[in-house]
């Protein structure tokens, strides 16, 4: 069983920057497909930005040129670089992680606050 753990979430002005952290229990190597979600008071769940094993990286058009995801296989966590923050970006934020294709973890998520 692995476990995700975020970090990296707070309270920021708009305009400011968060970087997200999820580490891995053990090592991402085999993980097909790592990405982040985020979910709103009242709203349904998400998909902010993955990457897959190639390194290729994917967008939710509403992050597109603000977020950056990336991962550090020496450290086993995936971040996420948000820049450019919008009052609208607020959401718990969760990572999930898959590998086999039939295997998902998903974190306990961490709370990212914008204030305008």
């Amino acid at each position: 069983q692995v476990q995700l753990v975020e970090s990296g979430g707070g309270l920021v002005q708009a305009g400011g920057s968060l970087r997200l952290s999820c580490a891995a229990s053990g090592s991402i190597s085999s993980f097909n497909f790592m990405g982040w979600y985020r979910q709103a008071p009242g709203k349904g769940r998400e998909s902010v930005a993955w990457i897959i094993s190639s390194g290729s990286t994917n967008y939710a058009d509403s992050v597109k040129g603000r977020f950056t995801i990336s991962r550090d296989n020496a450290k086993n966590t995936v971040y996420l670089q948000m820049n450019s923050l919008k009052p609208e970006d607020t959401a718990l934020y969760y990572c999930h992680f898959r590998r086999y294709l039939t295997q998902d973890f998903w974190g306990q998520g961490t709370q990212v606050t914008v204030s305008s």
